[in-house]
């Protein structure tokens, strides 16, 4: 298969999720609960991968340390869901994920690390607190974020796959991707 069609392909799996679910309603238990979360919401599946496709033209820092700091600000987002802690604007900074991350990979945006591992876990914390906010009563704990932990890392992965990818195709083709992604955040926003 030509990488081009690959690239198609892959796009057009991840514009098939469904929107925001915000986000009752999974299946009961534990594992697959958390597993399922970040693959059922539109929102959650672009930003993610996103995050990580952008992450691959950033500093060997951000390259390496994004699957960390995507993990790590949704760890701590779901903490602060399960505290009882309230998070207001927790559903605008998911939606403001998506369109952040496809203006960074429209614009080809290179940021300080600092700045950038920033902006991660601080979208991530409103991730994970949706995903701890919603986990299914009788769920358990443990088992719950270890699934949605494992579906973040790999849709993140995901997304880095793709980015480099296309690091060795046309500069438009990203930009275009990016410019997609900004366009689907402000619909998502409004």
């Amino acid at each position: 298969m030509k990488p081009s069609q690959k690239i198609l392909i892959t796009i057009a799996l991840m514009l098939t999720a469904t929107t925001a679910m915000a986000h009752p309603g999974h299946a009961e238990g534990g594992f697959l609960s958390g597993l399922l979360h970040p693959l059922m919401g539109l929102d959650h599946l672009l930003a993610m991968a996103a995050i990580g496709f952008w992450s691959i033209r950033q500093s060997t820092v951000m390259k390496r340390g994004t699957p960390l700091f995507v993990i790590g600000g949704m760890l701590l987002g779901a903490v602060l869901a399960f505290s009882g802690l309230g998070l207001p604007f927790a559903e605008m900074g998911i939606t403001l994920s998506v369109l952040v991350a496809g203006i960074l990979i429209a614009t080809l945006a290179k940021l300080p690390a600092v700045v950038g591992a920033t902006l991660v876990g601080a979208f991530m914390i409103c991730h994970g607190f949706a995903h701890g906010a919603e986990m299914p009563a009788g769920a358990t704990l443990a088992a719950y974020m270890a699934g949605f932990s494992i579906a973040t890392l790999g849709i993140t992965l995901a997304g880095s796959g793709l980015g480099a990818l296309l690091m060795k195709a046309d500069n438009r083709i990203t930009r275009g991707i990016g410019a997609a992604l900004a366009v689907t955040g402000a619909v998502l926003a409004s």
